[in-house]
Order: C-alpha cells, then sequence, then structure tokens
C-alpha cells in the first residue's frame, strides 16, 4: 500500500507553525489532521492540476495520520469515490491539506480573538448536522452586492458599569480590550425588579454617548411597554437622549432584504435560510417548505429593479399552490401580513442599521409569530453584517459598530432550534463589530446541556435572582472556578440587600466582590 509522505507547499510551512503556536496546540500534525478534514467538510473537489509545490514541512505517514490512518483514507475515497488503492491518495491529501490550512489561516486572520475551541465546536457541530441528515445551514447567506457599510469605533470603549458598594469610586470596564476580554458579548441575569433592565439602559446610553454616537443599538423586548409609557418618565429621556425609535408594529424593515437578488445561486440560498426559520419556528413540513420555496422563487421573479416582495405577495403565491385551501403554513403568512409586522416599502437597510431602535414584540402575538419574527429580526441583522467589510483592528482593540440587546431572552432559550441560531450569531458576529446583550430573569436558561450560553458571553452580570442559593450553575453562568465560586457564594447571598446589587466576572475587580449597578434613571 502507498506510503502517505506529504510536503506542504512552501508558503503553508510558516502558516503551520504560527497557526500551532498562536492556538496554543502540542504538535504540529494536530493542526495538519484538522486542516484535512475542515478542507474535506467544504464538500469541494480539488483539482490535482493545481497542486501547489512541496517544499515546506514534511509529514510522514503516521506522524500525519497516526493510528486513524484507515478513517482518513475512507474519507478521501468517500469523496473523490475512489479505490482506497487509487495512485492518487497521497496527492487528493497533499490538496486537502494546504487548502485547508489557507482557510483556517484566513478565519484567524479576519478574527484574531477568536479562541480554538469556537472554531473546533462549529466544526463538529456542522459534522453532527450532516450525520443527523439536518438540511440548514446557518451560514450566512453570501450578497456581494449589498454594498453597505456601518462606521464602527475603533478606540477603547470606556462603560462606567457602577460603583463598589463600600465607596463612591466607580468601575471602568473597557469591554472591547481584547488582552482582556475575548468578546465583547454580555450576558445580564435579574428577576423582575432586580435593576436589570434599567443598567441595560445604562449600557446602551454609554455605548452610544461615549463612541461620540458612532455605535447604534437595536433592543428588542418580548413584554413591550405599557401603553403611553414610552412617551413620560425615564423611557422618554431614554429616547430623547439617544435619539431611539420607540415602535410596536410595523418594524421599518424587509427581512428579505439580505437575500441576494442578482446573483442566482445566492438568491436560492437566501431562500432557502429565510424558508428554514419559517419552517422551525412555525413547525411545517417539507412539503409546505416546499411549497413555500417556490412561493419565494415565484414572488422574486415577479419583482424588478432590485425590488424584494412582500408578505402578501408571499401569501397570495402559497394560497394558487394550496389551491386556496387553509393550512398551518397559509395561517403563518396571513398572520404575518395581517398583524403588519413589517414593513416591507419603507427604508433601505442603511437607514435602519444607522439608528437607534427599540422594537417592541407585544405578548398578544401568538407565540409561533412572535419566535418567527423574533428570529427574522435576528437573521436580518447577522446576515446583513456579515456581509460588510470587515472591521480593522488597531492593537488590541476590537472595534464595535452595533449593539443587539434581546431582552427576556429566556423566551427563545427554550427550545434547540433557538440555541443553534443564536449559538451561530454570538460566535461569528463579533468579528464585524457586533456586541449582542443578553437580559434573563434567571440563569437556567443560559445553562443549556448541550452548549453554555454564557460561555459565548465573555462577560456577565447577576443581580438578585430566585436560584441563587444553588451555587454550581451560579459558577458556571459566572465562568468560577471552583475557588472563585466559595468566595463569591457570600456576596450572591447579600445580593438582594442592595438595590442593583450584583456580582460580574469583569476583570476590573474582584470576582468575589459585591458591586452597585449604574441605573438609567439616576440620570433623571
Amino acid at each position: 500500500m502507498t506510503q502517505i509522505n506529504i510536503n506542504t507547499s512552501e508558503k503553508n510551512h510558516k502558516i503551520v507553525s504560527e497557526l500551532t503556536r498562536k492556538l496554543s496546540i502540542k504538535e504540529e500534525n494536530i493542526i495538519a489532521r484538522i486542516a484535512i478534514c475542515y478542507s474535506l467538510s467544504k464538500n469541494k473537489r480539488l483539482d490535482i492540476n493545481d497542486m501547489g509545490d512541496s517544499k515546506g514541512k514534511l509529514y510522514k505517514e503516521f506522524t500525519l495520520l497516526g493510528e486513524k490512518r484507515d478513517f482518513y483514507i475512507a474519507l478521501i475515497c468517500l469523496h473523490y469515490k475512489i479505490d482506497k488503492n487509487h495512485p492518487d491518495i497521497s496527492k487528493y491529501f497533499k490538496l486537502h491539506l494546504d487548502n485547508g490550512l489557507e482557510l483556517i489561516n484566513k478565519i484567524f486572520q479576519e478574527d484574531p480573538a477568536r479562541p480554538i475551541f469556537d472554531f473546533l465546536i462549529s466544526r463538529l457541530e456542522t459534522g453532527l448536522d450532516v450525520l443527523e441528515n439536518v438540511e440548514v445551514s446557518f451560514d450566512y447567506a453570501k450578497n456581494p452586492y449589498q454594498n453597505i457599510d456601518k462606521e464602527y469605533f475603533g478606540d477603547l470603549i470606556k462603560l462606567a458599569i457602577g460603583k463598589k458598594t463600600d465607596s463612591e469610586e466607580e468601575i471602568i470596564i473597557e469591554i472591547n480590550d481584547t488582552s482582556k476580554y475575548n468578546n465583547p458579548h454580555i450576558a445580564v441575569a435579574g428577576e423582575s425588579g432586580s435593576g436589570k433592565t434599567q443598567f441595560a439602559l445604562e449600557l446602551l446610553t454609554q455605548f452610544y454617548i461615549n463612541s461620540n454616537k458612532q455605535i447604534k443599538f437595536l433592543y428588542l423586548d418580548f413584554k413591550g411597554l405599557k401603553q403611553g409609557e414610552e412617551l413620560s418618565g425615564f423611557y422618554k429621556n431614554f429616547f430623547d437622549i439617544n435619539n431611539a425609535e420607540y415602535i410596536t408594529k410595523p418594524f421599518p424593515l424587509n427581512p428579505l432584504s439580505f437575500i441576494d437578488n442578482v446573483n442566482k445561486d445566492n438568491k436560492i440560498e437566501g431562500i432557502h435560510k429565510f424558508v428554514d426559520i419559517i419552517a422551525k419556528f412555525g413547525n411545517i413540513g417539507d412539503v409546505k417548505k416546499q411549497i413555500l420555496k417556490q412561493a419565494l422563487k415565484d414572488a422574486f421573479n415577479n419583482k424588478k429593479n432590485g425590488e424584494y416582495p412582500s408578505f402578501k405577495e408571499i401569501y397570495d403565491n402559497v394560497m394558487i399552490e394550496e389551491d386556496n385551501k387553509p393550512s398551518k403554513l397559509t395561517g403563518i403568512l396571513d398572520n404575518l401580513q395581517e398583524f403588519n409586522l413589517f414593513e416591507t416599502e419603507r427604508a433601505p437597510i442603511e437607514s435602519f442599521i444607522n439608528k437607534n431602535y427599540y422594537l417592541s414584540l407585544s405578548r398578544d402575538l401568538p407565540s409561533d409569530i412572535q419566535l418567527i419574527t423574533t428570529f427574522l429580526i435576528i437573521n436580518y441583522i447577522y446576515n446583513v453584517f456579515m456581509n460588510m467589510k470587515k472591521v480593522s483592528f488597531k492593537d488590541n482593540i476590537m472595534p464595535i459598530r452595533y449593539i443587539l440587546l434581546i431582552d427576556e431572552a429566556h423566551v427563545i432559550f427554550k427550545e434547540k432550534k433557538s440555541k443553534d441560531i443564536l449559538e451561530k450569531m454570538l460566535r461569528e458576529i463579533r468579528s464585524q463589530g457586533v456586541s449582542v446583550i443578553l437580559l434573563s430573569q434567571g440563569i437556567e436558561e443560559f445553562n443549556q446541556p448541550t452548549f453554555d450560553f454564557s460561555s459565548m458571553c465573555n462577560t456577565a452580570f447577576l443581580l438578585n435572582i430566585k436560584e441563587k442559593h444553588n451555587i454550581k450553575p451560579i459558577n458556571k453562568f459566572m465562568g468560577y472556578n471552583e475557588k472563585a465560586g466559595k468566595k463569591a457564594k457570600q456576596s450572591v447571598s447579600e445580593i438582594e440587600n442592595i438595590k442593583a446589587g450584583a456580582i460580574s466576572n469583569i476583570k476590573e475587580y474582584e470576582q468575589d466582590g459585591l458591586l452597585k449597578l449604574k441605573q438609567f434613571y439616576e440620570r433623571i
């Protein structure tokens, strides 16, 4: 049997060493194995005629493949539909080794602060999805014709988050300093009346004002405000100070407008992703999914000059396909247009992401429509920003463009299908200068059995919660080790005795210390 001894290309020799060092991997053959598998996972057949030089790192067969030699050969054989004794086996290994190294290197060049574990977890779960025959991909839909950019704040953003309980000394954090924080995402847990919302309003205001108004935000609120509440008191001050618009409906965006309506292949990919959200949260089957896809394609084909279809047009097309018979799918589309949730004729993308909005998702909506609407908005934000130019890192500073705040986040944590989309977004959107703030009444929702959301939010604040005597999940939420958790136990028990009292894992304050979080109403 042919020995599989491989030399990387000359330019990849340096990449192997740099990735091994940067990612703190013990042996260089580990990154080589990861590179081969990652390249194969892209499901692209490479041409032997495109093979590069062999002037780089030499890998002997056992060093490269180890005891899993047959497994790796099987992957190559299945990918190219060739026999295990095919004379070009070694060439295919070299092609995918070089290709994988280049792909991985590009990922970490674009997002220098990205931990290796995030990359591995995302690839692992992609593989599991394939094994489970899951069609849905949560990668963003490519749209090179979007031609949209959003300014970003490239300096350190300083946030005064509160004071020590025994002094007037303010605690300042620098959330986009990558030497302290891997990502700018924030998790906040606190029951009703704990000061959680007031703290969130203060954070958004500081992001906006302290960035010279360059950082804009979207506040997604599940519970909504009481009628007229936005016109008086601290909410009116919040909207005035931040020049923010309070909207109950329709929301000033078309959730289809992330789709590339020029390139046919990209358009189909975008349509599939849109349909997947409707299908997942509307619980419609494969037959209805196909009907919806065709209805969307027809709706796009009927538009000219770069316009996008409305939900009314999609609904009408589905009704034709369904012979005007009611179904779960027609009911969903009817609700989306009947409740007038999206103002599809208004405002291009640029105006939406360059303003501050507070979107109120009324609980009077049917639960499936509420979730569908939420994730259409989240999907829209994710795709729009992922298609922008990358932000430029300077020293240890992660530039910030935008804040997406999701209040009552426990509502969307309940189901696995929500977790998948949020996890993807949290991992990737930070490289585009977007910070996500998640507010929840407790910590159970953050500590999912299959994925710990709080680990994706590098900064956590814990206010008064009902389960404050259950230290183990608190430590998991806060990212405390056993020693730090024991020290913080006393502070947790005292939180309820301090107005807006909290503990945090911020780097600028002791982990076991109590602090009093700033409240927006204090500005009045």
